[in-house]
């Protein structure tokens, strides 16, 4: 058969796959990515289906769906709130890094993994999936709550700690040398600094240049312009990721909100993809062994990140109650967790750290939102006792 009829057919099935499990999610109530997860699973070395052609497609559109989902992340803050968020959060931010990230950076050292893989899995420890605690606030009532300002502060604050963390990890997972490292790190941090102070002085000019009244010419403008900049960004030895974040909070107000629309559908196809591709780098034989790790890592990982939301929400004047959901809206992980996981496999920075991420976000994109709804019925009541 034809290479590109195979191709087709391939990520064809695939596609069609993705959109029978979103169906399937979205019917249980709970996030797709663990499922997305499994697809991946099923289809990459070891699994019951290996993809024969259509693999290095795949990873081109996952590569896309990096470049999207922090794209839109970008869009979701400006350059103020951001700047606002860092100055009145610190305090909290700074807890929610040391809980958070000291769980998996310990756990790699225990297990012998070095220092490079050490840094990856706190990344993958520290970072709350924004997206599902997103979906998690918004489904149980909980957006008008008084300790949601405070989730979301600490989401904006892990978003500025990742535009700093990626190109650190990124430049030791290039095995740069500690002169070229810091170059690296000094080029990055410049960088937002830059971003920052051209989005709050000379915003509007960007977006006077990227505005449009036609929704084709403003999704190729701001599709262009972050894959532009997200291409220089690898250039410079910079996550590319972080190039298209740095696109993404540089546009505000309707501009942002317009574009946002516009590339929803454009960044859930492509993020569905990019979790395929993890899950198909990852043998599904390899998780088994590292399933009881993953498992106790989460229950950590939930343990720390409740203690975060409950510190926040107290200093912040919140009751109890609002404390404790502060802590479990804080739970899930997901995009960014692969993400961070997807650039350490890459690299070859230890061959379970793939499983084990795997295995760890599975179970915490599954269990934050059922967690919320479990416990959503024991806050009502409580609430109509006061």
């Amino acid at each position: 058969m034809h290479h590109t009829a195979i191709l087709f057919l391939e990520f064809g099935a695939v596609l069609l796959g993705l959109g029978v499990l979103g169906a399937l999610a979205l019917r249980a109530g709970i996030s797709p990515i663990p499922l997305y997860l499994i697809a991946g699973l099923a289809f990459g070395t070891g699994g019951v289906l290996p993809l024969a052609t259509s693999e290095e497609f795949i990873s081109v559109g996952a590569e896309l769906g990096v470049v999207l989902l922090l794209l839109t992340l970008g869009l979701e803050y400006n350059a103020d709130e951001l700047v606002t968020s860092l100055k009145s959060n610190a305090r909290a931010g700074i807890v929610d890094l040391v809980l958070n990230a000291a769980p998996g950076a310990i756990c790699a050292l225990l297990l012998g993994w070095g220092p490079v893989a050490a840094v990856a899995m706190a990344g993958v420890t520290y970072a709350t999936s924004s997206g599902i605690t997103a979906k998690v606030l918004t489904d149980l009532g909980w957006i008008g709550n008084r300790e949601t300002p405070t989730v979301l502060s600490l989401l904006v604050f892990e978003d500025l700690t990742m535009a700093v963390y990626l190109p650190v990890l990124t430049a030791m997972l290039a095995g740069l040398s500690l002169v070229s490292g810091a170059i690296t790190v000094a080029i990055a941090l410049a960088t937002v600094s830059v971003v920052l102070l051209v989005a709050l002085k000379f915003g509007r000019y960007i977006e006077a240049f990227v505005s449009s009244p036609n929704s084709e010419v403003l999704l190729l403008k701001v599709v262009g312009l972050a894959l532009l900049v997200a291409g220089l960004a690898q250039q410079l030895q910079v996550s590319a990721a972080v190039g298209a974040f740095l696109v993404g909070i540089a546009l505000s107000g309707q501009l942002a909100h317009d574009a946002q629309a516009l590339l929803a559908p454009l960044r859930d196809l492509f993020a569905a993809v990019f979790f395929v591709f993890f899950g198909l780098q990852t043998d599904p034989t390899k998780i088994l062994p590292v399933a009881g790790l993953a498992a106790a890592l989460a229950v950590v990982s939930m343990l720390t990140k409740l203690a975060t939301g409950i510190y926040a929400a107290r200093r912040a004047g919140i009751a109890k109650a609002g404390q404790a959901r502060a802590g479990i809206a804080l739970i899930p992980r997901g995009e960014f967790n692969i993400v961070i996981a997807g650039l350490a496999v890459a690299a070859g920075a230890h061959p379970d750290l793939g499983p084990l991420a795997a295995a760890y976000v599975l179970i915490l994109a599954a269990f934050g939102p059922l967690a919320a709804k479990l416990v959503q019925p024991l806050f009502e009541a409580i609430a109509k006792r006061a």
